[in-house]
């Protein structure tokens, strides 16, 4: 498995664990759509979170959630649309990017409701 594989699935792995200490409820993880994937989606309270997650191992060439631009929140509220018509039960919904550090001491950064 390739360096970048296994540092975004370490994230993944870390994000789900960083989400439920803070009392998410994770409803999807790796949900996929036709060519679409949304990294989580959980639920607090009455809001439903789609979450992009973004890892790096070391911030020497830049921070995990620059990585994140305007075509990757398109994709993903593009995702989020189809998600709402086969649940069409969510009337509140947010957008989110956790960015994860692999350094010594893993740094966390959450980016709450993001929209362009």
């Amino acid at each position: 498995m390739s360096k970048h594989i296994e540092t975004g699935k370490k994230g993944e792995e870390l994000a789900l664990a960083y989400f439920k200490a803070l009392d998410y409820q994770i409803l999807h993880q790796n949900w996929r759509h036709s060519h679409w994937e949304i990294d989580l989606i959980a639920n607090k309270g009455k809001m439903l979170h789609f979450i992009e997650v973004k890892t790096k191992t070391s911030n020497r060439f830049g921070y995990p959630e620059d990585e994140v631009d305007v075509k990757k929140i398109r994709y993903l509220t593009s995702a989020a649309e189809v998600y709402l018509q086969i649940h069409p039960e969510w009337k509140w919904i947010q957008f989110d990017i956790l960015a994860i550090t692999l350094s010594e001491p893993i740094a966390y950064f959450l980016i709450p409701d993001v929209y362009l």
